[in-house]
């Protein structure tokens, strides 16, 4: 661990000696890693990093108030979104999704409470509105590659599971888009392949391959995230 002393402010920082042509810095769960040419010396690293000082200390009160609200990112369609709140005097909160970034703002009155909670629900309503974006055109696709419907669906809350038929209905919860479209593809036709076979036999997995030749690999790809 290093240290570099610039006024006031006192900078901790690891170095990690790559093979990169590159110096660059990184906030890495709070704490500041310089990643440098074996080449390079301590004398250059602390000069770059006393040049980012600024940009440091900001990313470290960033990283402070995300720890402090009991929240860091929310995942969407695959890709995580570091949270940005704000706080405003208005009435009721408001979310902006950019690119690579999801903003929140909430009532100033919510400064100094409890959050975990409000950025849980704010976290459900965005994977609501990706749901309702994303599932018409996905669940078309697949009612004309494998030549069946469902009778109804609906984006739900599904305890266990992302997704179920009942009475040829399909009911999807809205965490799947947490994932990538090719996964949440695959849990789609998985279940479209329930409205023919009720069980997972034989022919449930001929059928489901016939359609997702890899859908092996994208089950233990979610496993994985899941557990």
């Amino acid at each position: 661990m290093n240290n570099l002393f610039n006024r006031k402010d006192i900078i901790s920082y690891t170095v990690n000696t790559a093979f990169t042509n590159t110096l660059s810095i990184t906030i890495q769960n709070g704490e500041v890693v310089v990643s440098a040419p074996w080449y390079v010396s301590n004398k250059q690293i602390q000069n770059a990093v006393s040049e980012k000082t600024n940009w440091i200390i900001t990313k470290l009160k960033e990283y402070e108030e995300r720890k402090n609200l009991g929240y860091d990112n929310i995942t969407l369609l695959g890709k995580n979104y570091i949270t940005h709140v704000n706080f405003k005097h208005k009435n009721t909160f408001e979310v902006n999704l950019n690119k690579n970034f999801i903003e929140i703002v909430l009532p100033f009155e919510y400064k100094n409470k409890e959050l975990f909670s409000i950025m849980n629900t704010i976290s459900n309503k965005l994977y609501y509105f990706v749901a309702e974006k994303e599932l018409d055109s996905i669940l078309e696709n697949t009612r004309l590659m494998l030549g069946i419907a469902p009778e109804n669906f609906e984006i739900t809350p599904l305890n266990n599971c992302l997704g179920m038929v009942k009475n040829q209905n399909i009911y999807i919860s809205p965490e799947l888009f947490k994932y990538r479209k090719e996964i949440i593809k695959y849990i789609i036709a998985h279940e479209f392949c329930h409205l023919k076979f009720k069980n997972h036999s034989k022919n449930f997995y001929n059928m489901l391959r016939k359609y997702i030749p890899n859908y092996e690999i994208l089950a233990k790809e979610l496993n994985k995230i899941q557990y």
